[in-house]
């Protein structure tokens, strides 16, 4: 079992596909309307449906039935159970894929990266990914530290570009995202702006680092900030944060490609 299977059954409440990261893959994957796209790691198919929506063919490769379940049904979406390692799709059998904010939860991260650019034909991948080195702390890590330290145990971006470089042979190039401050898909530090948000049960259970974390840990630091909240204490500290409209955290997408 996946650990979506128990930590992902209100995940499509709350991780609703963001038009600006919509329109981001559409660029970076540069394929003409009825192109084949793996989404790997689709989860309950957000980013699926929205490239189907706009004339792209999808395979949506989710290893979590609890995950899949959750997906609408498209004509132009295929669903297949598998895992990155060893995705269940012939060599060379879609024009382009995706992974959003999936691998880090890959339980070998270099054979799964072998595994796209097998699948892939001629297109780019496109990930998106974090390395929160690439960024000073924001308030979120004082409430909840335990989100940073996480954060430090996955591949800084440059190790991880090198790793793609090496088994692939591609041309990586990065592109860093700003979190825009209304974002829909309320992912680890989407809801910046918004500290009320990360006191709702259910967006924090759209969120991995929270979902797994001990209730012990997390009830403490929700309840203080949930009392900085309403006593003003937070907006004399961070306050500020609200003036600015994006905000780097170290989000960034990575497109290889091969040489022409």
């Amino acid at each position: 079992m996946t650990i979506y299977d128990s930590i992902g059954q209100q995940y499509s409440t709350t991780r609703i596909p963001d038009r600006r990261i919509v329109n981001t893959l559409i660029h970076l994957l540069n394929l003409p309307r009825g192109s084949t796209i793996a989404d790997l790691g689709a989860g309950t198919g957000g980013y699926s449906l929205a490239l189907a929506d706009l004339g792209f063919s999808i395979y949506a490769i989710e290893p979590s039935f609890v995950m899949q379940t959750q997906a609408l049904e498209h004509p132009d979406i295929k669903w297949i159970a598998g895992y990155a390692e060893a995705i269940p799709l012939p060599d060379n059998s879609v024009d382009g894929l995706i992974s959003i904010l999936t691998i880090h939860h890959f339980s070998d991260l270099e054979k799964a990266i072998r595994e796209m650019h097998r699948v892939v034909k001629s297109g780019a991948i496109v990930l998106l990914t974090f390395d929160i080195r690439l960024a000073e702390k924001i308030w979120l890590y004082d409430y909840f530290p335990w989100l940073w330290e996480d954060a430090l145990r996955f591949l800084p971006l440059q190790e991880l570009t090198n790793l793609i470089q090496s088994s692939t042979k591609r041309s990586v190039e990065s592109i860093p995202f700003l979190l825009p401050h209304d974002l829909s898909d309320l992912f680890a530090a989407a809801a910046w702006k918004r500290p009320q948000l990360y006191l709702q049960p259910e967006v924090r259970a759209g969120i991995s680092s929270f979902a797994l974390a001990n209730s012990n840990v997390i009830d403490p630091a929700v309840k203080s900030l949930a009392v900085d909240l309403s006593s003003g204490q937070w907006d004399a500290k961070y306050g500020k944060i609200r003036q600015l409209t994006e905000i780097d955290v170290g989000y960034r997408f990575l497109q290889a490609t091969l040489e022409k």
